[in-house]
């Protein structure tokens, strides 16, 4: 049988100009193995659609929430993202990048005044009236550690005053396409002040154009003297010194009528991801739901590495 089928081979290799039927095999198992890698490559395309259409595993509890992929603008995993919802602090990306926009003094001193007071809602600042620091030193506070009356102050002394700031704002909004997006103040403490999720990836990758609003979002403290006396400052959003996590950009926002809200740009499996989180119940709510995001992108991506069997 086998040397009726060499003949065989070495007949048709003759016929077909391969010469002889070892010749015949060797191009015969090339040809297997490239199929077989065709059908590997597209079963892996397969199983990264299907991985990231599955969400049953993904348990996330904030009201709403959306996770992009910046680069292709694929949707990794969206909940109630068209939802209109106050966004409090992430308020201050905006604030940041008109602030910048405006290209000022970096070293210019400003202060912060009973203007900057909040009479809306009495939180507490440690920026007592009369503090002066840099535009520099306000803005990373308002970004780093989420402070009101520093957003106010970059506000104030914005040319044309604080309401020629928030125009600005509402502006910038419509250029990104935000059409889910406006603003009434600077700081986010007014309800108000709203957006949906995906809007604020719109929002999140456009601040992640300016160098400044990346380094001061995810520096995790800052010592500023205020008055006679240093006082540290550090980053409301936990994560950015976790060492399993490589955040490019980050901002956290509270306010009763809008829950714990969060958003970043990481890195995930080598790959840059932006994070929405809206509306979050409880303390750790949003960061429990960062981790999971991260975790299911993880094993998404871990089980297309693995080698098929066979």
């Amino acid at each position: 049988m086998k040397r009726t089928c060499m003949a065989l081979l070495t007949v048709v290799g003759l016929t077909l100009g391969v010469g002889s039927a070892p010749a015949l095999a060797a191009t015969v198992k090339k040809k297997h193995v490239a199929v077989k890698k065709h059908k590997l490559v597209i079963a892996k395309r397969q199983h990264r659609s299907a991985s990231f259409e599955d969400t049953r595993g993904l348990l996330v509890r904030s009201a709403s929430a959306l996770v992009q992929d910046p680069i292709t603008g694929a949707v990794l995993y969206e909940k109630h993202p068209d939802t209109v919802v106050p966004i409090a602090s992430i308020t201050k990306l905006m604030t940041a990048m008109v602030a910048l926009d405006a290209q000022p003094s970096m070293t210019e001193v400003l202060s912060i005044g009973d203007q900057d007071v909040d009479t809306l809602k009495g939180t507490h600042s440690r920026l007592r009236v009369g503090t002066r620091l840099t535009r520099e030193e306000m803005l990373n506070l308002a970004l780093m550690s989420s402070e009101n009356r520093a957003a106010s102050a970059l506000s104030r002394h914005y040319p044309g005053g604080r309401e020629a700031f928030i125009a600005a704002m509402n502006r910038k909004a419509q250029a990104l396409g935000l059409t889910d997006t406006q603003f009434l103040d600077p700081t986010g403490l007014t309800a108000s002040n709203v957006s949906s999720a995906r809007d604020l990836v719109k929002m999140v990758a456009a601040a992640n154009e300016y160098p400044l609003i990346r380094e001061f979002s995810t520096a995790t403290e800052r010592e500023v003297k205020i008055g006679t006396r240093p006082q540290t400052f550090r980053n409301t959003n936990s994560l950015v010194k976790n060492p399993d996590w490589e955040i490019g950009l980050s901002k956290t926002g509270y306010i009763s009528e809008a829950g714990k809200c969060l958003v970043m740009h990481a890195w995930i499996n080598n790959k840059p991801t932006i994070i929405v989180l809206l509306d979050s119940l409880g303390k750790m709510t949003r960061i429990g739901d960062a981790q999971r995001i991260k975790r299911w992108v993880e094993s998404a991506g871990l089980v297309l590495q693995r080698p098929t069997a066979g």
